[in-house]
């Protein structure tokens, strides 16, 4: 916890107080209300995103998946009770014992994880870890242990926001070599495509004062990322759009202000 720094707002621990958490401190939730003045959709967007993560739960447990690794999610608190990413997995009938390893480098996501999650289930796990050093993460005795990768694994990597170009290509690349065939990749990626052009500059001039070094990206350069995947339908969408429960919604798909895709590592 010494490199804890609670006055500097965490893009994981702002989507935790968007959507109603408790993994997150005051100056999360203020710049939660600052980026709801400059445009009034961070609450919707946080829960799109948290819809979106959980359907690719959902999706792949259906196939068969059972052991899965979540990069960069904060592990959030503000889903319902029964609802956390790693009860989805389990809910599908005949994945009882499915296995989710989270992993994150916020020490108060850790500590509260570690603290309430793992001494009440040997089926969930929590390490410290950043996708920018994708090789020491694949290497962690965890991360090498819990998962079997010689079977299929469902990866979502959520924390591409802190990757450059570079980086964040060679975290794809690098996960798709360690996974097994039948395993798949999610990807979630901020964009500012959908905000409205007399919106922009106060949005930026936001961005950079809360969360210096977020990397924001259009779909052009996410779907460079994603070059060469198999992707699943309806492929590279705003995350409101992936496979969603019902058609429509109260709000446009943009408002999401994420892009999603899933692929197939064949």
């Amino acid at each position: 916890m010494a490199k804890l720094n609670t006055t500097q707002a965490r893009i994981t621990r702002m989507l935790d107080a968007a959507a109603g958490g408790k993994n997150n401190f005051v100056a999360d939730r203020e710049a939660v209300r600052r980026y709801d003045e400059a445009a009034p959709v961070t609450t919707a967007a946080a829960q799109a995103v948290l819809g979106f993560l959980a359907r690719v739960i959902r999706h792949l447990a259906i196939r068969g998946v059972d052991q899965f690794l979540v990069i960069g999610s904060g592990v959030p608190s503000g889903l319902p009770a029964g609802r956390q990413l790693h009860d989805l997995a389990r809910r599908r009938p005949g994945r009882p014992d499915a296995r989710v390893l989270y992993v994150e480098n916020d020490p108060m996501v850790l500590a509260n994880a570690q603290a309430t999650i793992e001494p009440v289930t040997d089926l969930v796990r929590v390490v410290d870890g950043d996708a920018a050093q994708i090789e020491d993460l694949l290497a962690d005795r965890v991360v090498r242990t819990f998962i079997d990768w010689d079977r299929p694994v469902g990866m979502l990597l959520v924390s591409t926001h802190g990757l450059d170009d570079e980086e964040a290509r060679h975290a794809v690349k690098c996960l798709g070599h360690a996974a097994a065939p039948g395993s798949y990749l999610a990807l979630l990626q901020t964009t500012f495509d959908g905000i409205p052009p007399e919106l922009l500059p106060a949005v930026e001039d936001l961005l950079a004062m809360t969360l210096p070094g977020h990397v924001v990206r259009g779909r052009d350069d996410v779907a460079a990322l994603l070059e060469g995947l198999d992707l699943v339908e309806p492929g590279l969408v705003w995350v409101s759009e992936w496979r969603p429960d019902a058609p429509g919604g109260p709000a446009p798909p943009a408002v999401s202000g994420n892009y999603g895709a899933v692929a197939r590592i064949l």
